[in-house]
């Protein structure tokens, strides 16, 4: 199953159909017919190597740098929290280095650690941002993220929730319009064409509702499909043995989407609270 997350679908690791672990690791050992018996009888008595000895991606180690990401994530957050003014900046090089480690061929964890450092200093700068303007927001927010991401990952190690052809397609298509929609609005928005902070989010109404208070469960639902669908991405990375390093590839697609999520969180709550 493809994900769409962009930073699995151009790892091989994770988008290939026929990989096999000798093909993705360059582990190799003596002949058997250059052993001794005694050689031999030591070789077979040995435990099995584990996934770090191998240099193979393990759902624990993956599970550390994923950790380690929103470890610095939180650094970067607390330096945007205060030097706010950093947000913009930050939010250009965001973008530049989630590009280099989406199209980059090799996984880089120096990239993959810069690119959550920045991220972490735009999301604190807008969040301090929402939070002059609806005290206590950002609790709410971060409370909503986590909330989310506990159940979806819940539901996936429980088979619960699966990701499955049809409802993929159906959510590729909702997030071409949702895409399309939102950069429509940041033209409308950037030219003065609509003047409302959230553009038609918060100007245009439905039956007295914002359009933005309408659509934001909705694009809440395709954050969290899209979390299953990086789960079920990193499931079938680990089965495939890719090399260790991919895992860091794993720890920035699931960023990626739960950052995504806490912003869209965000504005469905500041929407609601205005």
């Amino acid at each position: 199953m493809a994900s769409s997350n962009p930073a699995f679908n151009n790892s091989p690791a994770f988008s290939e159909r026929a990989s096999t672990a000798a093909k993705l690791t360059r582990n190799t050992i003596p002949s058997s017919e250059s052993m001794t018996a005694e050689q031999l009888t030591e070789l077979y008595s040995q435990p099995s190597a584990t996934p770090a000895q191998t240099d193979r991606m393990s759902y624990e180690d993956t599970m550390v740098k994923i950790v380690t990401t929103f470890a610095i994530l939180l650094v970067g957050a607390a330096v945007g929290w205060f030097i706010p003014v950093l947000a913009l900046p930050a939010a250009l090089v965001g973008f530049g280095l989630a590009l280099v480690n989406i199209f980059k061929k090799k996984p880089s964890p120096a990239l993959v650690i810069a690119y959550s450092a920045v991220e972490g200093i735009f999301i604190g700068g807008i969040t301090v941002f929402f939070e002059s303007r609806f005290p206590g927001i950002a609790v709410q927010a971060v409370i909503g993220t986590l909330a989310v991401v506990g159940v979806t990952l819940a539901l996936f190690v429980s088979g619960k929730v699966r990701a499955s052809k049809r409802a993929t397609k159906v959510f590729l298509i909702a997030m071409i319009g949702y895409a399309v929609f939102s950069v429509i609005n940041l033209i409308l928005i950037a030219t003065g064409i609509n003047s409302d902070a959230f553009g038609l989010s918060g100007s245009v109404q439905i039956f007295g509702i914002p359009l933005g208070v309408i659509l934001g469960p909705l694009v809440i639902i395709m954050a969290a499909y899209s979390l299953v669908l990086d789960f079920d991405s990193i499931k079938t990375g680990v089965q495939r043995g890719a090399p260790r390093v991919y895992g860091w590839i794993a720890a920035f697609g699931i960023m990626v989407t739960v950052v995504w999520l806490y912003l869209e969180i965000l504005r469905l709550l500041a929407l609601l609270r205005r």
